[in-house]
């Protein structure tokens, strides 16, 4: 069989979204899963982006990162979504790239696939599950099966977030990962390539049968 395959498709505008994605996109491939890293295409303008030394410096640092399409979701097993909190909500640029897989939605060609999602937030109570499950609403429509982390180990009672994986950045936007969410993101992917592949198996074993 196969390895699994896994995308990892984020947006992340100083670098902390990033920073998950590129842990999560380690550990699915630590758990044999093959993996496309792959970042959304900024919207804002670049004189809006460039008045943001944050902002400025990390696009300049992730512009090799191919941007991501809607083919790495057909091709994908599992899906990984990131996204910062923007008032409890997605962020316009993910969100401008899942309206743009109706075409495929149409087809049939995101259902029966597992998603999850991680996000970022300043403040403790800044909007994490609020997005999370804003961002779920998508997945809704694609026929996707959802697979959050929930309290299925115990290092979730240290991270608490069951809807996926989060992390407060403090207001100087600057906090860095720590040793719960770090955990927390091992556990994701690896729970991640492991249901999507039995997804995968029982769609390959279903496949033909009404």
């Amino acid at each position: 069989m196969s390895p699994v395959k896994v995308a990892v498709i984020y947006y992340s505008a100083t670098g902390t979204i990033h920073s998950m994605a590129e842990r999560l996109a380690t550990f699915a491939r630590g758990a044999g899963a093959e993996v496309r890293l792959r970042r959304v295409e900024e919207l804002a303008p670049p004189e809006v982006v460039s008045r943001n030394k944050a902002w400025a410096e990390h696009a300049g640092a992730t512009a090799h990162i191919d941007i991501a399409s809607a083919d790495d979701v057909v091709w994908a097993d599992g899906v990984l979504f990131g996204t910062p909190t923007r008032f409890g909500n997605v962020a316009s640029q993910l969100k401008q790239f899942l309206d743009t897989l109706g075409p495929q939605w149409s087809q049939g060609l995101l259902a029966d696939k597992a998603y999850a999602g991680f996000t970022a937030t300043q403040t403790a109570h800044g909007g994490q599950e609020s997005t999370l499950l804003a961002l779920y609403n998508s997945i809704y429509h694609f026929g996707g099966v959802l697979v959050p982390p929930g309290y299925t180990d115990l290092l979730k009672f240290v991270d608490g977030n069951p809807y996926g994986v989060s992390h407060v950045t403090g207001q100087s936007n600057s906090e860095p990962l720590g040793t719960p969410q770090v955990a927390a993101l091992e556990h994701l992917a690896n729970r991640v390539v492991r249901l999507s592949g039995k997804l995968r198996d029982v769609s390959a074993s279903t496949a033909g049968v009404s």
